[in-house]
């Protein structure tokens, strides 16, 4: 198997014919990490700030663009989303991946080595919003949240019936022109509430999403018409 492709979807097995057909989707995986102290832009664990998220696409971290998803507004022309600025109620930072549109989600992971902390003021609640645009504290992603993070470790998510279904076909959030793919916007918020607040004084969180990206030549949810395709 080749080291890196990017030319579709990974199919691997051994019985690739027959009723004992054994053939299965590599799943992949983004990740980023988020050092709530570190304002540096590109480098490792760079956070942003105000107003700003931050991607990984092009390693170390650098200032992202959360662009308002559309599946019809080409690229070049979409709108971008516009993130509320610290207040003393509310913080909030963020990590952007890109996907291939129509992935398989399997899981969000949220790992937090740090809490995060506020110099002064009481926080009241921290949670993780995974979704296709930024997520308003208290607002519904598309795709997962966690529950108010009080502890370091792996974090626990859930996914209602609207976000299993979501995330059983990410949407296309960014229409390519000039033959690139289209692409599913995926958008950790971490949201910081609380009364007081003044800068952040602590904080690390590792992200990274989980997925397949299927072959949409060999068939659908429920008609595989596997052969000479993969």
């Amino acid at each position: 198997m080749a080291r890196s492709t990017f030319d579709g979807p990974i199919l691997s097995g051994d019985n690739r014919f027959g009723p004992q057909r054994n053939v299965g989707y590599a799943t992949l995986t983004q990740r980023g990490y988020l050092d709530l102290m570190n304002n540096t832009a590109n480098t490792a664990g760079y956070s942003g700030g105000s107003t700003q998220f931050v991607t990984g696409s092009n390693i170390p971290n650098q200032l992202a663009s959360v662009y308002v998803p559309s599946s019809t507004v080409p690229f070049s022309q979409a709108s971008i989303q516009a993130i509320p600025a610290d207040t003393t109620s509310q913080i909030y930072r963020g990590f952007v991946m890109y996907l291939p549109t129509g992935c398989d989600v399997d899981t969000a992971l949220i790992d937090v080595a740090v809490v995060p902390t506020v110099a002064s003021g009481t926080i009241s609640t921290i949670k993780v919003y995974v979704s296709n645009n930024y997520t308003v504290e208290a607002g519904t992603p598309t795709y997962t949240a966690t529950g108010n993070i009080t502890a370091v470790g792996r974090q626990a998510v859930t996914f209602t019936g609207t976000q299993v279904t979501n995330a059983n076909n990410t949407s296309t959030d960014l229409i390519q022109v000039n033959y690139n793919q289209n692409l599913s916007q995926v958008v950790f918020t971490v949201s910081i509430a609380g009364t007081s607040l003044t800068t952040i004084s602590a904080g690390q969180i590792y992200v990274a999403f989980r997925y397949i990206q299927p072959d949409p030549n060999i068939g659908t949810s429920t008609t595989y018409p596997y052969g000479n395709f993969d």
